[in-house]
């Protein structure tokens, strides 16, 4: 067996997570080694109290899909990276609850310095999906090797992915499901264009695992795992962008919130993260580089000064054109 195959097949081994993963390895195991092992060793590692948790035939059913995965991403051309290897996503490997493999149809950098998700309502509103594309695009002006992150879903999702190929910088869609399809289907070509343009379609499931509800929520902690920020463009108290930016602060990452009308259902989970300080309040490129202290490098004055400040009027803009 590779050890590609072993890791696929240690991966899918029923109830297989990172905290287990993480365990087997501290004890000295392999994933090939923890297969090959007798199964009253494997679990006694686990600490099963007795019960064999993983016995040959399990191993054997996991192997045989390991091997039939093999061949569905070498013709593919899909990369796998195992969350032990050093080439698993650094800021991902972070969270407690990581996929134990992860696939990546494309070639983004998942490490890029600049990685940052945004995430909304599926039903956004003019003034979203307005507020969205500009900060994405804004960004992008600064910081060409930023990469965009969110979940190909219909709304703010297929507006950052769609803000991100504008701006000519990388965005990966992480989607509920294997790499055999795209959904929701009408984004087939968004997809696609995500891939040409250098950004990437990830998934923690092999191909064949179709999407329902429970596996949108599971990959939330991915598009909050991935990045050093994120983002909340529009979302009700219980939307699933909500789901994310708790996900991201329990990680200790920075989540941030465009603020809206205190009227406005689209806005309330907003507004709600805001006010229990679990988001920090941003309204546009210059917010968010402030929040992250990033700071954009070879930017000339007028272009960085003229996006910085957009809302100068009056004498204010008067003064700032003259020394302009």
């Amino acid at each position: 067996m590779s050890g590609l195959e072993s890791r696929l097949a240690f991966s899918m081994l029923r109830g297989m997570t990172a905290e287990m993963a993480r365990h087997i390895a501290d004890c000295g195991f392999t994933a090939e080694g923890f297969l090959d092992a007798d199964p009253s060793e494997s679990s006694r590692v686990l600490g099963s109290n007795g019960r064999i948790l993983y016995d040959r035939m399990a191993i054997d059913e996991a192997r045989m899909a390991a091997r039939r995965e093999i061949e569905f991403i070498g013709n593919h051309h899909i990369r796998a990276f195992f969350l032990l290897d050093d080439d698993y996503p650094w800021n991902l490997r972070e969270a407690p609850d990581a996929p134990v493999m992860l696939y990546e149809l494309g070639d983004a950098d998942l490490n890029a310095t600049h990685a940052i998700s945004f995430v909304g309502t599926r039903r956004p509103t003019a003034a979203g999906v307005e507020a969205c594309s500009r900060m994405v695009a804004d960004l992008g002006a600064y910081f060409p090797d930023m990469v965009v992150v969110s979940g190909l879903a219909y709304g703010i999702d297929a507006t950052a992915h769609q803000a991100a190929l504008d701006a000519g910088v990388p965005t990966v869609a992480v989607v509920a499901h294997g790499l055999h399809t795209i959904y929701p289907a009408p984004h087939r070509q968004l997809a696609a264009s995500i891939v040409r343009h250098g950004g990437a379609i990830l998934s923690e499931y092999p191909s064949g695992y179709t999407p329902y509800r429970q596996r949108f929520l599971e990959r939330n902690r991915i598009i909050a795992g991935l990045s050093q920020a994120t983002v909340v463009v529009e979302s009700d108290v219980k939307g699933g962008a909500m789901s994310t930016a708790n996900m991201a602060f329990s990680y200790s990452r920075e989540v941030l919130a465009v603020p809206g009308r205190p009227c406005d259902p689209m806005s309330s989970g907003c507004n709600s993260l805001i006010r229990r300080n679990k988001a920090a309040l941003v309204t546009n490129a210059a917010d968010i580089m402030e929040a992250l202290s990033w700071k954009p490098d070879d930017i000339p004055v007028d272009v960085a000064s003229r996006n910085l400040f957009p809302e100068l009027d009056g004498d204010c803009k008067a003064i700032y054109d003259a020394l302009r």
